[in-house]
């Protein structure tokens, strides 16, 4: 259960969490967040969205102080009036991950994959041509040798013969930790990241940069790439009531669905105690 008081760091997952289903955030939401801030508590965004994503991610959270991106893989200080400072940058080599690809395509069969290589803004994914995938307008399809041929940031991978927690599970099972770490965001993928690479080691780089203990961090999600996160922040676990029920049943708490500003609510709650 939560402490008295208030947390010393918040962090929050996007896309199902502090986002609507229509992509948008509210201003109510987006003032709660200020409130936070205005309160002296650090905000943080932790998001599997890549750093090519990060002008749409910063716009989503305006509030934000750090961003953890790419699942925890890239972790950026928004604090410096300089400009952002990237405390983290992990890459997955080619290699590693053409690797795991065998190994896993050998239990389960042919995947697509898509791999997350460049990080400019608005930079496309690349590989396997997939109808299911949402954001078509940043995809371009190429071979898998060429996608394979250098470090990427993270891969996406699914089959239409596995229910994606199905598959998740296979992966884990046969792809060693020491290889990759791998999850899944609700996406119908799963998601391919360096060994080591989680929210919870993201956001413990924030931490350590802040000084603040795990007991004292609040965070919030829906997925399965929020669990880390949650096992690994102490004063409160808080999932949306649209979370995926392994979220729900690991939060200390449940707060509306993210289309009925959860977050915000319960952030507003708590800040008027």
């Amino acid at each position: 259960m939560p402490r008295p008081g208030l947390p010393k760091l918040i962090a929050t997952d996007l896309d199902g969490t502090l986002v609507r289903t229509d992509e948008t955030v509210s201003a109510y939401t987006h003032e709660v967040l200020d409130r936070v801030r205005a309160a002296g508590i650090p905000v943080v965004g932790a998001t599997g969205r890549g750093p090519r994503l990060a002008e749409l991610t910063r716009n989503d959270i305006r509030a934000a102080d750090f961003l953890v991106m790419a699942g925890g893989g890239r972790v950026v200080d928004q604090t410096d009036p300089a400009g952002p400072v990237v405390l983290r940058d992990e890459r997955l080599p080619g290699a590693t991950l053409t690797e795991l690809l065998r190994l896993l395509e050998a239990e389960v069969g042919p995947l697509t994959v898509m791999v997350e290589a460049m990080d400019a803004p608005g930079s496309p994914l690349w590989g396997d041509f997939d109808a299911t995938w949402p954001y078509q307008d940043r995809f371009e399809a190429r071979p898998r040798i060429d996608c394979l041929a250098g470090d990427v940031i993270k891969a996406f991978a699914r089959t239409p013969d596995h229910d994606v927690d199905t598959l998740l599970e296979t992966a884990r099972r046969i792809v060693p930790a020491e290889l990759a770490s791998i999850t899944q965001a609700g996406l119908g993928f799963i998601e391919i990241c360096p060994p080591g690479v989680d929210k919870a080691t993201g956001l413990a780089v924030v931490a350590q940069t802040l000084g603040v203990d795990p007991a004292e961090v609040l965070v919030f999600g829906d997925m399965p790439n929020d669990l880390p996160m949650f096992e690994w922040a102490g004063w409160a676990r808080v999932a949306v009531s649209n979370a995926h029920p392994t979220v729900r049943r690991a939060a200390d708490e449940v707060t509306l669905r993210n289309d009925d500003d959860g977050v915000a609510v319960y952030l507003d709650r708590l800040l008027s105690r």
